[in-house]
């Protein structure tokens, strides 16, 4: 059994699926991280213009799915959920690439995020430059 605790939720003006962008360069609204207080200490190196990864929980995605049609366009033919960015899938694992754009204790303002009000916070990570990290 894997156990994957949130660390935190997303504030965002986006609360409806449906009228929601279905990827961040989509006009996505900006958005605050908002982080429990016992993983404070890791973030104490996060910056203005940082690039991260969040992984978010799509807590109201059906787990059940696993054929859709790309962007619900009816037209397209269905597809298995492994080749698409579809929140529907078995493990409802959301990968968002951020930039942030202010720091203020546990909450960081950023950009970039097509995440629902309330998604909940999996895990932060650093954007690697694979010119300069090993």
């Amino acid at each position: 059994m894997y156990e994957a605790v949130p660390i935190g939720r997303v504030e965002s003006p986006l609360t409806n699926r449906a009228t929601a962008p279905k990827q961040a360069d989509e006009d996505a609204p900006e958005a605050w991280l908002i982080f429990e207080e016992r993983v404070a200490p890791g973030l104490s190196d996060i910056r203005p213009g940082a690039e991260l990864l969040l992984l978010t929980w799509l807590d109201r995605a059906d787990r059940e799915v696993l054929q859709v049609h790309p962007r619900d366009d009816k037209n397209r033919p269905l597809t298995g959920v492994f080749s698409t960015r579809s929140p529907d899938r078995p493990n409802p694992l959301g990968l968002h690439r951020i930039t942030v754009l202010a720091v203020a204790g546990r909450r960081i303002h950023v950009s970039g995020l097509d995440a629902l009000n309330g998604t909940p916070i999996i895990d932060l990570k650093p954007v690697l430059d694979p010119h300069t990290d090993r």
